[in-house]
């Protein structure tokens, strides 16, 4: 499954179509909080957020061509590179993006 567009309103979503058809909105908060770095993860694991703030936005979004994208967050986190396919797991897995449940599916 290839990426064929991807729009990112820094304040709001990060938008993916893929090839199929399917376009999956990511909130901004929810992939903050779902960010797949080890550090993240890492809290994420003993139960703790990834982020703790009330607000979050893109400063930067970098495509890694057909492997994923990666965030500079206004928090000054810039690790982890969130790979298509996982997020497209996540989209089809219907707890969706802006649910903490769906955070704490990531694959």
């Amino acid at each position: 499954m290839q990426v064929v567009d991807v729009e990112v309103e820094r304040e709001l979503e990060v938008r993916i179509t893929y090839d199929d058809g399917v376009t999956a909105s990511f909130p901004v908060m929810a992939l903050r909080l779902g960010c797949p770095c080890a550090g993240c993860r890492g809290k994420r694991d003993q139960g703790r957020a990834a982020y703790e703030g009330d607000t979050i936005s893109i400063l930067d979004a970098e495509l890694h061509g057909n492997w994923g994208i990666s965030v500079r967050w206004s928090d000054g986190h810039d690790t982890g590179i969130f790979a298509w396919s996982h997020l497209r797991t996540w989209w089809d897995s219907g707890s969706g993006p802006g649910w903490q449940a769906g955070v704490d599916s990531l694959p």
